[in-house]
């Protein structure tokens, strides 16, 4: 599974340190590798992460304005909860951009995009029947969200949808012990990349709707 990295490619090494700093964090705080209310450690993290603490902060800076941490005057700064009544909120905003960012993607995308949606729907095909990591199948998730928002050519949405994915994928996190399947989830994404790269807007737009509904779906039945 560690072959399919958690983030769309990207030329790490061409990122600022304080960028490249941002990204690892931040999806250590939405896969809950730093679980909710814990402390952070600016001198801790810059040290576990090889960054100086210049960096560090300014990337916490950042996650504050994601609603991953939050500050506290004389007490520090500590990653945010995950909270289950935001779940409809999130969702609503959701099912109005998914299904934009696909239609988009769909419209939008070169050739050389369309290709690599159709490589990750072939490598998501082709995961098998046979036991997997829920957390790594998360990292799945994230991978393809992150491919259609970049295909759909808008910086604005992209940026949009991944802030309101994350949150989605915290809660996600926080109940995959108690979710039956989490395979089936991903599998879905196959039908959905394979319409976007045929330049399929309507079905492409509806798979992406249905696809958010049955998270929420999944997420309220556990509960």
């Amino acid at each position: 599974m560690n072959a399919f990295p958690a983030l769309p490619p990207a030329e790490d090494a061409a990122l600022s340190q304080a960028e490249a700093a941002y990204r690892q964090l931040r999806d250590r705080l939405i896969m809950l590798e730093i679980r909710p209310g814990a402390p952070i450690n600016d001198g801790q993290l810059a040290a576990e992460l090889g960054f100086g603490r210049t960096p560090v902060r300014e990337a916490i800076k950042r996650l504050e304005t994601d609603h991953l941490v939050v500050s506290y005057p004389r007490r520090g700064t500590f990653a945010t909860s995950v909270d289950f009544t935001e779940l409809a909120d999130v969702s609503e905003i959701r099912e109005l951009l998914e299904p934009l960012a696909a239609r988009r993607a769909a419209t939008r995308a070169s050739a050389a995009m369309r290709q690599e949606l159709l490589d990750v729907a072939d490598k998501i095909a082709h995961l098998g029947s046979g036991p997997a990591e829920s957390r790594d199948l998360m990292r799945y998730d994230l991978t393809v969200h992150r491919l259609i928002y970049r295909a759909s050519a808008n910086p604005h949405l992209e940026d949009a949808l991944i802030r309101y994915d994350n949150l989605a994928t915290r809660i996600w996190c926080l109940v995959l012990d108690k979710v039956p399947s989490v395979s089936g989830h991903i599998t879905e994404h196959v039908k959905l990349l394979e319409a976007i790269a045929a330049g399929d807007a309507e079905v492409a737009s509806q798979l992406a709707l249905e696809h958010v509904s049955s998270f929420e779906q999944a997420v309220r039945s556990v509960l």
